[in-house]
């Protein structure tokens, strides 16, 4: 009776045993082998695999997105990201980037301004080399960017913005036009040279001055 019942225990053992193995080996075939990445206009692909990789032979039952968040914010120029699983063995990763629109150079540091309103770390690319310099800082930029979005400035017409230590801004346009502006109300003022900068009349003119208070002077 011993027998039998040792038998039977020996038996169950080897079974489990073959079949804990047999489970592990089909899961395996769901470790990741192909990262594909699309949608990454500005970052270099080979740098995004490359911080991925550690993705490689990892389960996809078992993929944390968390843990693909902490990598991928080491890259600046990166928004967000959306994983899709692709069975048995890839996965691919969206990419979304921020955007410069202005550089701001404050002091010797440099950084983008974003649409989202961010600064990030600067880098060299041409497709940015024409983008405005903002000679200030990203907070004092922040709140004057939102006063030319909602008046619905043209930004790809200004070569230059100067903040000067009595929080006054100057623009510089590509026409080489100086905008002088008040220290305060400098809106009204935006919209007014909106208005002239058109008219034939004004073409002449190198510099829009409204720092006095309803007036502006024209050389």
């Amino acid at each position: 009776m011993k027998k039998r019942f040792l038998f039977a225990l020996v038996l169950l053992l080897l079974l489990s045993t073959y079949n804990v193995q047999k489970k592990i080996n089909l899961n395996s075939r769901l470790n990741i082998e192909t990262i594909y990445v699309e949608n990454n206009k500005f970052t270099d692909e080979t740098i995004l695999k490359k911080k991925l990789s550690f993705l490689y032979e990892t389960n996809l039952f078992l993929l944390n997105e968390k843990d693909i968040k902490i990598k991928l914010k080491e890259i600046d120029m990166i928004e967000s990201f959306e994983v899709k699983k692709i069975f048995p063995n890839k996965i691919k990763i969206k990419i979304y980037e921020n955007i410069p629109i202005a550089i701001i150079q404050n002091k010797v540091e440099r950084k983008f301004y974003t649409t989202n309103d961010k600064a990030i770390n600067f880098i060299e690319l041409k497709e940015f080399s024409n983008l405005p310099i903002v000679y200030g800082d990203h907070k004092s930029f922040k709140k004057f960017y939102k006063v030319l979005k909602k008046i619905n400035y043209p930004l790809n017409e200004i070569k230059k913005f100067y903040l000067f230590e009595s929080n006054r801004w100057d623009i510089v346009t590509k026409e080489n036009q100086t905008i002088k502006l008040p220290i305060k109300n400098y809106e009204t003022s935006l919209q007014n040279f909106i208005n002239l900068k058109d008219q034939i009349n004004f073409s002449k003119y190198k510099t829009f001055d409204y720092r006095i208070n309803d007036q502006i002077i024209l050389k």
